[in-house]
């Protein structure tokens, strides 16, 4: 392989008992923005301002990075097993797979595009788009 699989982090995510107490500390306290806000999935976005990568609270999800990247076969294909199969989310899809060694890697595809919020953060719909120019970018109207 030519190009490296593991694109950069993006996100990594937090487990929060819910939305509110998670956001309470980690945008109000801590004081990351709040990019998207998915009651639905139990999820918010938040913003990590040095960098690309972006902060996912999660009524429902571990917590682990997750990686931007579109191919578990090729995972499976250097020695690693599939954890848990793609499944379809709202920007694209996600597949849990584990590398030779047995470390687990959260692999995301977006190709779907990525969330739009309203003036809220609530997530209003998806945008499709070839590229994202910044992973946790978000339309805001």
């Amino acid at each position: 392989m030519t190009t490296p699989l593991l694109r950069l982090v993006d996100p990594v995510t937090v487990p929060v008992p819910d939305l509110d107490a998670g956001l309470d500390c980690y945008a109000t306290a801590l004081g990351h923005d709040l990019l998207w806000r998915n009651d639905e999935l139990g999820q918010a976005g938040l913003r990590c301002p040095d960098g690309l990568t972006e902060l996912v609270l999660s009524t429902g999800l571990p917590d682990a990075p997750n990686w931007l990247a579109e191919a578990a076969e090729t995972v499976i294909a250097a020695g690693g097993r599939m954890i848990s199969p793609p499944v379809d989310i709202p920007v694209g899809q996600v597949a849990v797979v584990a590398d030779p060694f047995g470390n687990p890697l959260v692999l995301v595809d977006l190709s779907r595009g990525r969330y739009r919020t309203g003036g809220s953060g609530r997530v209003t719909g998806v945008d499709q788009h070839q590229e994202p120019d910044r992973p946790g970018d978000v339309d805001q109207p």
